[in-house]
């Protein structure tokens, strides 16, 4: 089939690969015309555009465009889109990390002017290339047909790593909350092996325990093999941070717990954790050691460096 490529970084940029290499015909768009340049010169099946404007003429009806770029500028490139005139029965699709409700306004938008929209949440990260990825799409069902030959081709275990979740919407919101499951998953991990690390006695070696739990444990799983991969190659990790980023998604995902009043204690407490680790020094803590010195007396140790 033909599709668009609209974004071509981290992720977008494999999956142009990705069906290209599958037989599709792909347009691949950037606004740095380099990534598109270097795939059509790689595979003679990819065709670059330096515009919006050439990616849509180019392209025979009905075009399907999967845009694949920040959730922050998905409203300016469907604009383009637009402005470059995409005709009715055209699909566009959002493969990023947006939320939900945005892809719910999106849709009812296009539908009024007869455009195609699907909301597509996709998780395989830069492995996605070589194993495949897991998409979760909303949207009706004529837009699940025309993308379907592609996300057969996207998808991970020979095509069955994807699914129609339901009507614009639920494929960033099933999305969103895979990636608050990965918060608390990544957090219990995180805990457990600084537990263990803890444990001077034992002298406990991270990477074997790892690298056992890797063949038959209950636990074993993607996180743990990168656990494992991360450890060997530096076993005290002394290159890394323990500053945590969130992309936004885990935020979304506690906050939809909280309007459908559901508890979600793990995954409220991994995005609190991110939170914390961007703090040089806890005030709370702070407060905490004060009422413990007045009420009890307790030995508190001093700051090993005066506030900023």
């Amino acid at each position: 089939m033909n599709i668009a490529m609209i974004g071509l970084g981290r992720m977008g940029g494999n999956m142009a690969k990705r069906l290209a290499l599958g037989g599709h015909k792909v347009f691949a768009y950037d606004v740095d015309p380099t990534p598109g340049q270097a795939l059509a010169a790689e595979l003679e099946n990819v065709t670059a555009v330096e515009s919006l404007e050439a990616l849509v003429a180019a392209m025979p009806a009905p075009r399907v465009l999967w845009v694949m770029v920040p959730h922050q500028f998905v409203d300016s490139t469907i604009k383009g889109l637009l402005a470059a005139e995409v005709d009715a029965g055209d699909l566009i699709i959002d493969g990023g990390n947006s939320n939900y409700k945005e892809g719910q306004r999106r849709g009812e938008e296009l539908k009024a002017l007869g455009i195609l929209f699907a909301d597509c949440g996709t998780s395989g990260g830069v492995w996605g290339l070589k194993n495949g990825y897991s998409l979760m799409i909303g949207g009706e069902k004529a837009a699940i047909d025309l993308v379907a030959p592609a996300l057969t081709t996207l998808a991970s275990n020979d095509g069955k790593g994807w699914g129609h979740m339901g009507p614009v919407g639920a494929g960033h919101f099933v999305k969103m909350v895979h990636n608050g499951i990965e918060y608390g998953m990544m957090q219990a991990f995180a805990e457990g092996f600084e537990l263990m690390k803890a444990k001077e006695e034992f002298n406990l070696d991270m990477q074997q325990i790892a690298r056992v739990w890797q063949h038959g444990s209950v636990v074993s799983s993607w996180l743990l093999d990168l656990t494992c991969d991360a450890l060997e190659q530096n076993g005290e990790l002394s290159t890394l941070s323990d500053w945590m980023d969130d992309s936004g998604e885990g935020r979304w995902t506690v906050n939809e717990s909280i309007d459908l009043a559901i508890p979600a204690p793990v995954l409220t407490l991994a995005l609190q954790m991110r939170f914390r680790s961007r703090q040089k020094e806890s005030f709370a803590g702070k407060i905490v050691n004060a009422q413990r010195a007045g009420f009890g007396g307790h030995a508190i140790k001093p700051a090993e460096h005066g506030d900023e």
